[in-house]
Formats: C-alpha cells, structure tokens, sequence
C-alpha cells in the first residue's frame, strides 16, 4: 500500500519544485504548496500506514492491546499543516505587498521596477 503513495510523493514533489523554477512569484507560491502537501503525505506514509486501533492503553495495563496506528506522524503532520498554512498566508500577503509597490509579480521585470521605485524616491 506504501508504493502507491510513495509515487504520489514522487509526483508531487517534482510538481511543486518544477513550479517553484518558474520566473513567476505566484507559480512559486503555489509550488511551495504543494511542496508542503507532498512532504506531509511523505512524513504520514514514513509512519506505516496501518488500519490498527486507537493508540489509547487501557485500563490495567501497561501497553496497547493488540495493534495500534502510531500516532506520532499524525501529531507531526499535524503540526506541519498549521506551520505551512501559516508560511503559505505569510508569503501571500508579501507577495501582495510587492504586486501592491512595485506592479509585477515576474522575477524578471522585478529588478527593474526596484531601479525604477528607487528613481522615482530620489526626485
């Protein structure tokens, strides 16, 4: 069950870096996205995907009964979702602030609306 979510990993990760090469900061984004959503399947998939019980001990004893799924990866998958979620609105909002000053989002014309922003200060 783990090789068809380990191809999805493959898939995913070589989308989300071939995005990334793009000279548009909104393809870079949206790569940085999907990037994060590959690595989470990937960290969840590296955990063993089992169809156990609750990781939940009970009453009387000291280990689980029976086969438990681990619950580490979930918790750090978890955890991967809210930081990326949070790096995915931060890099929205400076991605806004630079459309908003300088009226492109193309690596390449970038550097020559900084000549021009920085023409227009001087005056």
């Amino acid at each position: 069950m783990e090789v068809p979510f380990a191809v999805m990993v493959g898939v995913l990760f070589a989308s989300g870096l071939y995005l990334m090469m793009q000279r548009n900061l909104m393809r870079f984004v949206f790569g940085l996205l999907v990037l994060s959503g590959s690595v989470n399947v990937l960290i969840f998939t590296a955990g063993r995907l089992t169809r156990g019980a609750a990781p939940v001990i009970p009453a009387g004893l000291s280990t689980p009964a029976g086969e438990v799924a681990n619950a580490l990866p979930q918790a750090v998958v978890l955890t991967a979702i809210v930081i990326g979620f949070g790096l995915i609105v931060f890099t929205l909002v400076l991605l806004l602030r630079v459309y908003e000053r300088l009226g492109t989002v193309k690596t390449d014309e970038l550097g020559d609306a900084l000549v021009r922003l920085d023409d227009e200060d001087e005056v």
